[in-house]
């Protein structure tokens, strides 16, 4: 077993907490891919429903880290959804806890994780020196290239350096633990983390390429460690996209990870929370591979749901 999942074991099982009123949770802002759902200039049956049906929108992959016993909470990933999550997590909250989080951890540079990091700068916010939690290549791409570069000469955000395999305490037996897994960073590394907000824990990882391309890690051994996993779920299957676009965006699809962990039990099985959707994805609309999906004892990230 690798020393990093002892560690986190060790953990993990280090204090025992009794549920109550006041424990941190994850609440869900948002559950589909970069570009959101409807998708930019889809008109195809995948994105019809939603088009007509402002109740279909969904939003980009996006979670709150709350506790309750601190009136603090953190946001994970700046999508370009930012605007209407803020509003949405004080409608859900009934204004309890202040507009802009105590920081924001980021996953990496692709579009729908990072670019709602404008919205602090003096346009719109104007926020000052919001702790921004990034690996070493996201925090250089960050620090010299426009526009993000003025949010930190503005010291509109202040960017903190997440190392692999690190822990960051944000107090409360609130940690969150960030490790590196394999995906296209043309730009930066990808972070997952594996948050321990006690007496529940969870694993992000939106973005990764196929399972077997994580060398570091098992993902069943990783879904042990934890209550709720929200885990990559791009894609379906292999026939969403034309040509060879799937081969340049190598997710691990649905079926895949359902084929993964087909020997365990549904107990086991329920952790799965599939998040991050391509709007081709037919989990969106389909209903019966939703009932599939279920059946077989796997979950969907529901926007809005406190976990």
């Amino acid at each position: 077993m690798k020393q990093g999942i002892i560690i986190l074991i060790l953990l993990l099982t280090t204090l025992a907490h009794a549920q109550n009123s006041n424990s941190p949770y994850i609440v869900v802002l948002g559950t589909v891919q970069d570009g959101g759902y409807p998708h930019m200039g889809c008109d195809k049956t995948c994105c019809n429903k939603a088009w007509g049906n402002p109740d279909s929108k969904k939003w980009v992959v996006s979670l709150a880290l709350v506790n309750p016993q601190t009136n603090q909470w953190w946001l994970f990933e700046a999508t370009p959804d930012i605007k209407e999550q803020l509003h949405y997590f004080q409608t859900l909250t009934k204004k309890k806890y202040k507009y802009l989080p105590d920081g924001i951890f980021i996953t990496h540079a692709h579009i729908g994780h990072y670019t709602g990091l404008m919205q602090l700068g003096r346009e719109v916010m104007g926020a000052k020196e919001m702790p921004v939690y990034v690996l070493p290549k996201m925090k250089s791409y960050i620090e010299t290239n426009g526009p993000w570069s003025q949010l930190v000469s503005l010291h509109n955000i202040s960017l903190r350096q997440l190392d692999t395999n690190s822990s960051t305490n944000l107090g409360n037996d609130i940690e969150v633990h960030t490790f590196t897994v394999p995906h296209r960073d043309e730009y930066s590394e990808t972070a997952g983390f594996m948050i321990i907000a006690r007496p529940k824990s969870y694993l992000f990882i939106p973005d990764i390429n196929k399972w077997s391309y994580w060398h570091e890690n098992d993902l069943a051994t990783m879904l042990a460690l934890v209550d709720y996993a929200f885990i990559d779920a791009t894609f379906y299957s292999n026939d969403e996209l034309p040509g060879k676009r799937m081969d340049e965006v190598p997710h691990p699809f649905v079926v895949e990870t359902m084929a993964l962990l087909k020997d365990y039990d549904k107990n086991f099985k329920k952790t799965v929370q599939f998040i991050h959707l391509n709007h081709t994805n037919p989990l969106l609309w389909d209903t019966s591979k939703q009932k599939a999906l279920l059946d077989k004892g796997y979950n969907m990230a529901q926007q809005g749901k406190k976990y």
